[in-house]
């Protein structure tokens, strides 16, 4: 975490405590100052060391919270946040997990019942005293019961947003070292998934000591768990990240072992001894002139589901014929390397055997964004500095998409019709100003009964057009797959935005038949979003994938309402990755004038 992120979670920590304590107005300052100093070029550190009339230059962020800042920096703490969390001892991030949770609710539960952690909330709610206490109901109590078992559930992992910017920094640590062959991150986080356990890091060395060392010194690391040879594990920013030393000639069987996943190892291990050969962590060997009985007495070195093999003497069988690297142990197994995101037992073990595997859509094949904010609607920043931050990353267009009015939509954010047509005026200015074509589209709201918000008069007017369910999200399976074929079958949708609208370890969304949503879009010309915001990941890859084989197009986009938030990119192409999709079915790796032609 950078110390940007790192004092923007205080502020809103700051502003959660207020908000439940039942203070007005602040709570929305300290959110926005929040917001702009995470989103700020400029390290906050080196702003704070120049005093408070630096910081509080930042868009947003007054005298009052800039003092609070150069508090924080300075001394790692603010007294006031310290005072308001002795007033309110509660596990906040973990009772506003629950859906239809919020700071007030919080603060209301906590002054009536002593409520102060998830378990005390649940406790309170099977006692039916939620119902009791003055605003609230039975039907609140039921919801709150209903939703705890998710957000508990959310709690034993980390969205990988947050998990791989921390494994790529330690990755950083330990790559330049000389003692260092090789690194890579494993496991989970190494397949791209939307959630992750521990980060698991795999290290190729003829040394020991040394790595475990430097790797307990890393500045990330808060506390050791453990340190021993060959191995260690750390807390750093509330996740576990794991090291594993190995020698450099056993690197490719041990990545290929511990990045999993248990399905796809034992399916790659399965079609090892079919050609009399054991594959384990250490490598792939040749058995074919081995006795029985010596080839099962190293069956203990290493457990094929992935499990730790521990301190066992890792005993090898027969003559090694691969594992330095993975792409050797595939093809020792008559396979194509198989692509991280695609190994969950899911037919990519025939396809590699069989020459069938995708070229999976990599991230420089996208040419644009489809989905972007500006301060017109709850973006922070202009027009013409989001479009300039698309031409920085190298692409060839840019397109606006602010918020409709609708469902979903609060606080004034979404335009009306009269404001898109004067947003229209403005994007035509910016595109005499800036070195890269902006279309202007709009972000639609598909209301519950998959209508849109905006008139099809309207619509018809712009470039392009996002429609995305913002509201009415706890819909069953058939009215949700029945809203988003509506939507995808009106004329002048363009792409449907984060078709289930989850909210990754926060709320679980609509659950449509993915698959007829796939066949109608296919079938109207309507591209399926990988929204590439870490907290959506939506479509999520089993969506992508039922879109690829029915023919739909994808749109991967950033759903970005900040210039760095562009560089979210990456999470939306290894999700379209883990769903087989290819450079050609993504709609945005295409050309403006391959984009034009699809939007006519």
């Amino acid at each position: 975490m950078s110390r940007n992120d790192e004092v923007a979670t205080r502020l809103e920590e700051f502003a959660d405590l207020l908000e439940a304590t039942g203070v007005e107005y602040k709570p929305t300052a300290y959110r926005r100052a929040a917001e702009n100093v995470r989103e700020h070029p400029t390290p906050i550190e080196g702003l704070a060391a120049e005093g408070e009339n630096a910081v509080a230059e930042i868009d947003r962020v007054g005298d009052a919270i800039a003092a609070k800042v150069v508090e924080y920096v300075e001394t790692g703490a603010i007294a006031e946040l310290a005072d308001l969390r002795e007033e309110l001892p509660v596990d906040m991030t973990g009772l506003t997990a629950v859906e239809g949770v919020g700071p007030k609710t919080v603060g209301s539960l906590y002054d009536a019942l002593g409520v102060a952690d998830l378990d005390e909330l649940e406790a309170a709610a099977e006692a039916g005293e939620i119902r009791e206490v003055s605003g609230f109901g039975a039907v609140t109590e039921q919801n709150i019961l209903d939703n705890v078992p998710f957000a508990r559930q959310s709690r034993e992992r980390t969205r990988l947003g947050d998990a791989r910017p921390l494994a790529d920094d330690a990755l950083a640590h330990l790559a330049d070292r000389d003692d260092v062959a090789a690194v890579e991150v494993c496991g989970s986080i190494r397949r791209w998934k939307p959630t992750i356990g521990d980060v698991d890091l795999l290290v190729a060395s003829d040394e020991r000591d040394p790595i475990v060392e430097a790797f307990t010194d890393w500045p990330a690391a808060d506390a050791t768990i453990e340190a021993g040879t060959g191995k260690a594990s750390v807390r750093a920013d509330g996740t576990r990240v794991d090291l594993r030393i190995v020698d450099p000639d056993e690197f490719g069987a041990a990545l290929q072992y511990f990045t999993g996943s248990r399905a796809h190892n034992v399916a790659v291990r399965n079609r090892a001894i079919d050609r009399d050969r054991k594959l384990n962590e250490y490598g792939l060997f040749d058995v074919s002139d081995v006795d029985e009985a010596a080839e099962e007495g190293a069956d203990g070195a290493a457990d094929v589901d992935g499990g730790d093999s521990g301190d066992a003497d890792p005993t090898r069988v027969g003559e090694r014929v691969a594992g330095e690297s993975e792409d050797e142990v595939y093809r020792a197994l008559d396979m194509d390397p198989v692509p991280p995101e695609l190994r969950e037992d899911r037919g990519e073990v025939a396809a590699a055997a069989e020459g069938r595997l995708p070229l999976l859509v990599d991230e420089g094949d996208l040419r644009g964004d489809l989905h972007t904010h500006t301060d017109w609607s709850d973006g922070g920043f202009s027009i013409s500095e989001m479009a300039a931050a698309a031409a920085e990353r190298g692409y060839d267009y840019h397109v606006v998409t602010d918020h409709a009015t609708g469902p979903g939509m609060v606080g004034g954010v979404g335009l009306d019709e009269a404001e898109i047509e004067e947003q229209a005026a403005a994007i035509a200015a910016v595109r005499e100003e800036v070195d890269i074509p902006i279309l202007h589209g709009i972000e639609a709201n598909v209301a519950a009964d998959g209508g849109l918000s905006t008139g099809d008069e309207t619509l018809a007017a712009l470039d392009l057009v996002v429609a995305s369910p913002h509201a009415a999200l706890g819909q069953d399976a058939d009215a949700a797959t029945e809203r988003l074929v509506k939507a995808v079958e009106h004329p002048h949708v363009d792409v449907l935005g984060h078709p289930t609208g989850r909210l990754i370890n926060e709320r679980p969304g609509l659950d449509p038949d993915v698959e007829t949503v796939a066949a109608a879009a296919s079938a109207s010309g309507t591209a399926i979003e990988v929204n590439a915001n870490p907290a959506r990941l939506d479509a999520d890859g089993e969506f992508v994938r039922a879109a690829v084989e029915a023919g739909a197009p994808i749109a991967v986009d950033t759903d970005a309402h900040a210039p760095r938030e562009l560089d979210n990119a990456r999470y939306g192409v290894h999700t379209a990755r883990r769903g087989w999709a290819e450079a050609s079915q993504v709609l945005n790796a295409r050309s403006l004038n391959g984009l034009r032609s699809f939007l006519l």
